[in-house]
């Protein structure tokens, strides 16, 4: 089934261009635009992808959008979806693979399982196509599918895969071998950092880095009342005093001793607005490093008493201080079916703690009924914490760690390739060497809790890196040049 999605909140570039900071930018994509959209005139544009909730793409997807049809573009979204239950699985094995994660090797089921759904899908795509039109399709999900509509159409195609890691080995190998007859149907292809590209498709490959939209609900300033009112809406801290909004309706679920989710704002809460927070903010995936940070976690705040004589702030910092990890209601996310079973051992791990670990700790998930009020959370999440962390095994990009730069927030990330593209050891923020290390975990937690005048510089300098490098208009800038060079030189990209 191909859903054509709705974009209900769409940026506009007048709203942008009133920043003094954001409208150099706009002037430079308006400028490029008028040279490029008069050659797509006729044309129309078509992303497709597998899910309109939860992660990256989902979020990019909209922001791109809106902004391209402002700019004259006719463009459409559809998510790519089945009913064969036994095909996200597969991906999701497909997307592990990608990432040197899991057992390597498909069998004759699993190439059959793609090959129909891929075939099934692109029958459904093809009645939206018209000579002419340009296919983008995201990631591997739906590549078999953009690959049959090509072989039916004839319209020019282009792969963008949001993920990869930096290295071949034997499980990567499965992976981009099980992907081959489908992505070589392709004019193009587009990946978020060279080390990525499968040998196959590197003479026709570009880079484009993934981006944020600076005034989107998830990255806008937020005034102190306003922040308040958010986290009070959310229940992520309970109402002392009146605030202007009424209880959202579906709110932030903390994890309770006993295994279940209530109220985030129970028991004594998460004390966001008082304490020093470390945060983590992703989805339900193995490779977000979850338990070793949390390990790493709880070994720093038991170096609490070596700080008694040497420095007592720091020690009154250590005790107090809490972790936060917050990631989507995982029934929500329909192409990521490992979510829940992640959750479930987070839980696991979480019992075993003794009572005052488990109250230093909030596992919380953030429902993903309203798009606004989710990144809202999102938003103030972050701008209630003192270190963003993004402990990724593997990661592609990760527009977590991007969004909590622009807010001037110090990150730590581990060396993922996708991490190391946005920040730089020490200048922007600090990189974890081996993020399954809870020991090098905590002690670079340590150093960036006690040193606040680092901390105020790297958000600095990490703010300034995205604005120079990871805003929505230098993304849709490479787009439109992709767009322009796919229709004059289909074979020659």
């Amino acid at each position: 089934m191909i859903r054509l999605i709705e974009i209900r909140d769409p940026i506009r570039l007048e709203d942008q261009a009133g920043y003094v900071h954001l409208s150099e930018a706009v002037r430079r994509l308006r400028m490029q635009a008028e040279m490029v959209v008069p050659r797509l005139q006729g044309r129309k544009v078509w992303m497709v992808s597998s899910t309109e909730k939860g992660g990256g793409v989902a979020e990019m997807m909209p922001k791109l959008i809106s902004i391209l049809r402002e700019l004259g573009i006719d463009i459409d979204w559809g998510v790519a979806a089945t009913e064969e239950k036994a095909f996200f699985p597969l991906t999701k094995r497909i997307h592990n693979l990608i990432h040197d994660s899991g057992e390597p090797g498909f069998d004759a089921e699993d190439k059959d399982l793609y090959d129909r759904v891929s075939r099934n899908l692109a029958g459904e795509m093809a009645r939206f196509i018209d000579p002419g039109d340009i296919l983008v399709v995201h990631d591997p999900q739906p590549l078999g599918m953009g690959s049959y509509v090509k072989q039916h159409t004839g319209v020019p195609a282009i792969w963008r895969c949001h993920i990869g890691v930096d290295r071949q080995t034997q499980s990567t190998d499965s992976a981009w071998k099980f992907l081959k007859p489908y992505a070589e149907a392709y004019e193009h292809a587009v990946f978020s950092a060279a080390e990525y590209i499968p040998p196959y498709l590197a003479g026709k490959t570009s880079i484009i880095y993934p981006s944020i939209d600076p005034l989107g609900h998830k990255n806008r300033e937020l005034s102190v009342h306003k922040l308040i009112g958010i986290l009070t809406n959310a229940a992520m801290i309970s109402e002392s005093h009146p605030v202007l909004t009424p209880p959202w309706r579906h709110q932030a679920m903390r994890l309770q001793p006993d295994g279940r989710f209530a109220a985030a704002n129970t028991a004594n809460g998460m004390g966001l607005l008082y304490r020093p927070i470390v945060t983590q903010i992703s989805r339900w995936d193995r490779l977000k490093g979850w338990e070793p940070l949390l390990k790493a976690f709880l070994r720093l705040k038991k170096r609490a008493p070596e700080y008694e004589t040497k420095n007592a702030r720091h020690k009154q910092r250590l005790e107090i201080a809490r972790l936060v990890f917050a990631g989507p209601d995982p029934s929500a996310v329909q192409d990521d079916p490992e979510g829940q079973e992640v959750l479930e051992s987070l839980i696991r791990l979480y019992q075993t703690l003794d009572p005052r670990e488990q109250e230093s700790v909030a596992i919380l998930t953030l429902p993903m009924a309203s798009r606004k009020q989710n990144h809202l959370m999102v938003n103030a999440i972050q701008r209630c914490s003192t270190v963003v962390v993004q402990n990724s095994i593997e990661e592609g990009f990760g527009l977590t760690a991007t969004e909590a730069m622009w807010k001037r927030m110090p990150v730590l990330a581990s060396s993922a390739c996708g991490l190391r593209q946005q920040i730089r050891d020490g200048i922007d923020g600090r990189l974890t060497r081996n993020p399954n290390d809870p020991e090098e975990i905590a002690e670079n937690l340590n150093r960036m809790l006690s040193d606040p005048v680092s901390r105020e510089m790297w958000g600095r300098n990490a703010q300034r890196r995205v604005h120079e490098r990871f805003l929505v208009f230098s993304q849709v800038e490479e787009w439109l040049q992709q767009l322009a060079a796919v229709v004059a030189y289909p074979k020659a990209l």
